[in-house]
């Protein structure tokens, strides 16, 4: 990242970093319901607008489902909003939700990710982002408060393109990130403004009195056009989500220009130069990785390191273009795919890399469950057992990285 920029400097939290990020984008309505760790993200939005420092209408209201479904009438009047949620609160917002995409609202939402009941937990994990993963919303993970100050508005710039006209998630790991500190840079607000531009938020279904409209008619069911329609509304959505991919990685472009802080768009190669073996990451553990690459590499180890950022649309190319060069990988997840029996990340990487000429060992890592930490001794173990993959080892697995913790 190169850091030129010379805005104003704060030392806050992930929670106030993403607060910030919204006011930043000048949403005209927050809707809002308190979930831990997500909570004091919606207390620090309270007293911005109580301030007078955000002009944007706070809706309080009775649940996460409300929280959605005002703010799909909001969009639909033209509007933009935010929100922000967590884990059991996701999952009582799933109805809205679910349509969402369908309906094509350009809407940005903080998912403050934690671990999913049941046993009982308020901790961090990944595992509320990932059961979401298929329902055609974009989801972007961030390592740091800094990087989710600034990715909130870039997904406003990709949410509103004509080109793609989708919600997006901007995840950031709860505990670690919504309560860590850290040196933050708040762009001048005339940046924030020449970046966005004038809103785009609905263009395609404009609610007016003067033009009565329905909104989400019932399609589908067989024979008539019914069927066809329904096909029509899916591709449309597989189409705006390919379309993102290029669109991410202009507005991560032009974030750069504007403000100085280039952030990898849809992966980050870190000393994957000559690397022989990789490990592949996704959110706040990777400044942990990054430094057991480091000593491996101290050591006289050629190892690099993947960073996702953009997990759907899922940069399938840019993945396999990263990890061709490899002798062995290890991904290394905080959540569950329970039937395939390993984490989800791996499942999508072992399916970016079918298509490669050379068949290269995967192994897959599970650790950082219900706030546990991934150390760098942990993500020692991983660079230790990805090498022995190399050096021709049978892949078994999952691992468990926090299983005798």
């Amino acid at each position: 990242m190169n850091k030129v920029s010379t805005g104003k400097v704060i030392v806050c939290d992930g929670n106030e970093a993403a607060a910030w990020g919204a006011c930043l984008s000048r949403p005209d309505m927050v809707a809002v319901y308190p979930i831990t760790p997500q909570s004091s993200l919606v207390e620090y939005l309270a007293q911005f607008i109580a301030d007078g420092r955000m002009d944007a209408d706070l809706m309080d209201v009775e649940g996460e489902h409300t929280v959605l479904s005002v703010l799909h009438g909001a969009v639909l009047a033209g509007a933009r909003t935010y929100s922000a949620t967590s884990a059991q609160g996701l999952a009582f917002m799933f109805e809205p939700y679910f349509r969402t995409p369908g309906l094509r609202l350009p809407m940005v939402v903080s998912l403050v990710t934690r671990d999913a009941v049941s046993p009982t937990c308020v901790w961090g994990g990944q595992q509320d982002a990932m059961t979401v993963k298929e329902v055609g919303w974009i989801h972007m993970y961030c390592e740091t408060q800094q990087e989710i100050l600034d990715t909130i508005p870039i997904a406003y710039k990709v949410a509103e393109h004509p080109d793609v006209m989708l919600p997006v998630n901007v995840n950031h790991d709860g505990n670690y990130l919504s309560y860590g500190v850290a040196r933050v840079e708040l762009p001048d607000q005339s940046v924030v403004d020449a970046f966005l531009g004038e809103k785009q938020v609905n263009w395609h279904a404009c609610l007016d009195p003067e033009r009565p409209m329905a909104v989400d008619p019932l399609t589908g069911g067989a024979g008539g056009i019914g069927p066809s329609l329904f096909v029509k509304y899916r591709k449309g959505i597989c189409a705006g989500m390919q379309d993102a991919l290029r669109i991410i990685e202009e507005a991560h472009e032009d974030w750069g220009r504007r403000t100085g802080r280039y952030w990898s768009p849809l992966i980050e190669e870190y000393r994957m130069e000559d690397a022989e073996v990789a490990l592949v990451t996704i959110g706040s553990m990777t400044g942990a990785a990054k430094d057991a690459v480091d000593d491996a590499r101290a050591s006289g180890k050629k190892i690099g390191l993947v960073k996702i950022k953009t997990f759907r649309p899922f940069p399938a190319a840019r993945i396999a273009q990263a990890l061709s060069r490899v002798k062995a990988v290890g991904v290394v997840d905080r959540s569950v795919n329970f039937g395939w029996n390993c984490g989800p990340v791996y499942q999508e990487v072992l399916a970016a890399m079918y298509a490669q000429p050379v068949r290269i060992p995967m192994m897959s890592f599970i650790g950082g469950l219900a706030g546990a930490d991934i150390t760098v001794e942990h993500f020692a173990e991983v660079v230790h057992r990805t090498f022995r993959l190399a050096g021709g080892e049978a892949a078994t697995g999952p691992v468990w990285l926090n299983e005798n913790d």
